[in-house]
């Protein structure tokens, strides 16, 4: 089975215009998550908190997964898109060559906001492909009950039930789970993968030897097999896995390329007003 190599504290921070986040991990912790390059968690009652929002910025050579459980998030982008995600509901964009977009809480009635945001690293073959966006909505998402366990497949597949995005090519899969008090499971990973989980509700104690992870914390696994879970209390947490690309990154805020000559030619193609390549 498999065991815990690293437990992460996400630690409080801000981004874009001032949204106040909780970072679980990011640049620094690339390799052991690889190819997931960042993953931000918002938590709060407080508007203000968040009203400031992301506005326009670029980004390239990556995906963002915008996953939403309270309140609302409005997008625009380069390529003409506009729309309003809410809870249960994902944004999915692939960069790919370069996109301008912002996101914008909706915090009209004093809403407040929970969800996340994570970071999909691309092949570097893929890097420079078309970008495309597309909404989630609550009812694209497939559910799974099981005893004592309730799955939503975001991404990837669980137990033969496909999720509304694949990508096959880096074998990724994207859960939102729920485990009720003292209920047991046991996760299969196909080998090679890098799994995380992030808990969000609650804790309980993973792999072999179990080890205990408690709320705004992720864990990542090493070893074979698969990886045991048994909540101590009502538990909700995101599992995530993937094939690492074993790449070089070169990052620089919001593009993540894999030398620096790309990322100096991505932020020159910026300055100079050329950095999209596909209307």
């Amino acid at each position: 089975m498999k065991k815990i190599k690293k437990i992460f504290n996400a630690a409080e921070t801000q981004d874009g215009a001032g949204v106040k986040l909780n970072r679980v991990f990011g640049f620094n912790e690339i390799p052991g998550f690889d190819p997931f390059l960042l993953l931000d968690y918002f938590s709060t009652d407080n508007p203000r908190d968040i009203e400031k929002g992301f506005p326009w910025h670029p980004h390239r050579g990556i995906e963002t997964i915008t996953y939403i459980l309270k309140g609302e998030v409005e997008h625009q982008d380069s390529l003409g898109n506009k729309g309003v995600i809410g809870p249960s509901e994902v944004q999915w964009m692939t960069a790919g060559s370069g996109i301008i977009h912002q996101e914008m809480p909706v915090t009209a009635g004093g809403k407040g906001m929970e969800g996340f945001q994570l970071w999909l690293n691309l092949k570097s073959t893929d890097k420079m492909i078309y970008p495309q966006y597309g909404d989630i909505k609550a009812d694209m998402i497939r559910i799974v009950e099981e005893p004592g366990l309730t799955v939503k497949v975001i991404g990837g597949t669980y137990k033969k039930t496909e999720g509304p995005v694949r990508r096959d090519s880096l074998g990724v899969v994207l859960l939102d789970m729920e485990m009720q008090p003292e209920s047991e499971y046991t996760h299969v990973t196909d080998e090679g993968k890098n799994t995380f989980i992030f808990v969000f509700k609650g804790h309980g104690f993973f792999g072999d030897p179990a080890e205990k992870v408690s709320r705004k914390q992720a864990a990542v696994f090493s070893g074979d097999g698969g990886i045991r879970v048994k909540a101590i209390d009502n538990m909700r947490f995101l599992l995530c896995e993937g094939y690492p690309l074993d790449e070089p990154v070169s990052w620089g805020g919001p593009i993540v390329m894999n030398t620096r000559e790309e990322l100096r030619t991505a932020f020159r193609e910026y300055d100079e007003g050329n950095f999209i390549k596909h209307k």
